[in-house]
This record gives structure tokens, C-alpha cells and sequence, in this order.
């Protein structure tokens, strides 16, 4: 007498009748709450760095703030940038928040450039959700030049 042998996964998906694989479906794509999952909760501030002999430009993409929101520190060639977006208590007058996507808390970047930063001659400006900063390079900070021999 000849026996076939098949492999059972309790736990695979074929094998879970056909509710449990409804309920699993309809949980993809939900993210744990802040502190659960893997990375930041909070969205990454996205951004553009250049340079010339002068000055570095970053331009740091953060909608939906107020200027008055944003918190930019120097220290020599570190450069941060913290936003905080305050919860509204609802969305219309005298209704019930029932559904909301959009992201409350604080964001942070932190820049290691490599020239120290000139504080007394910063640019910096936010219109239509970027932040537009010109870091001016300290005069005689761009380090030396070692050859190899």
C-alpha cells in the first residue's frame, strides 16, 4: 500500500476558512500606533540640499503649518528642523469628527553639513508648504585639504 504525504499549514491562508481570511484582508494596510512599528510615526520632512562657495540651500517640504510652527536650530554645521501640527478639535461646526487621516505631533530632521553655519546671516522663508532656509558658510571653515603621499 502506497501513502502520499502532503505538507498541512494550520496557519497558512488556504487553509483558514473562508471568514478568518476576510477579517485578515480587511486589517491589511492599517499601521500600528506610534511606538508599535518599525520607524517614525510621524511623516519624514522631505528635503533638497545645495551648496555653492557661499552658502547651502535646503528646502525642506512641510505642508499644512503655520511659520509660526516651525523651529529651526544651529549649532556650528548642525542644523534642526522641528514642526508641531495641533490637533483641531472637529472639523465643522457642531459636528462629529467620524473619519480622520491627517497626522498630529512632531516632526524632526536633523542636518550634519560640513562647514559651520554663519547664524547672523540666515534667510529663512515659508511659503506654500516649504521652507526655503539659506545657511551661509562661516568664512575660513571649509577645513583643510590633506595629500596623500
Amino acid at each position: 500500500m502506497i501513502q502520499s504525504s502532503t505538507n498541512f499549514e494550520p496557519f497558512s491562508a488556504s487553509s483558514l476558512p473562508r471568514r478568518l481570511r476576510d477579517v485578515d484582508d480587511s486589517f491589511r494596510g492599517f499601521q500600528l500606533a506610534p511606538g508599535f512599528g518599525e520607524g517614525d510615526a510621524g511623516p519624514k520632512i522631505k528635503i533638497n540640499i545645495s551648496e555653492n562657495e557661499q552658502n547651502y540651500q535646503v528646502k525642506a517640504e512641510i505642508p499644512g503649518l503655520k511659520k509660526e510652527d516651525i523651529k529651526i536650530d544651529i549649532d556650528k554645521n548642525q542644523v534642526s528642523i522641528t514642526t508641531e501640527t495641533k490637533r483641531e478639535l472637529c472639523g465643522n461646526e457642531g459636528g462629529t469628527l467620524l473619519h480622520s487621516e491627517r497626522y498630529y505631533g512632531k516632526s524632526y530632521r536633523r542636518l550634519i553639513l560640513a562647514s559651520d553655519i554663519d547664524e547672523a546671516h540666515i534667510i529663512a522663508t515659508y511659503q506654500d508648504g516649504i521652507l526655503d532656509l539659506t545657511l551661509p558658510k562661516k568664512p575660513g571653515g571649509s577645513g583643510k585639504q590633506i595629500a596623500v603621499i
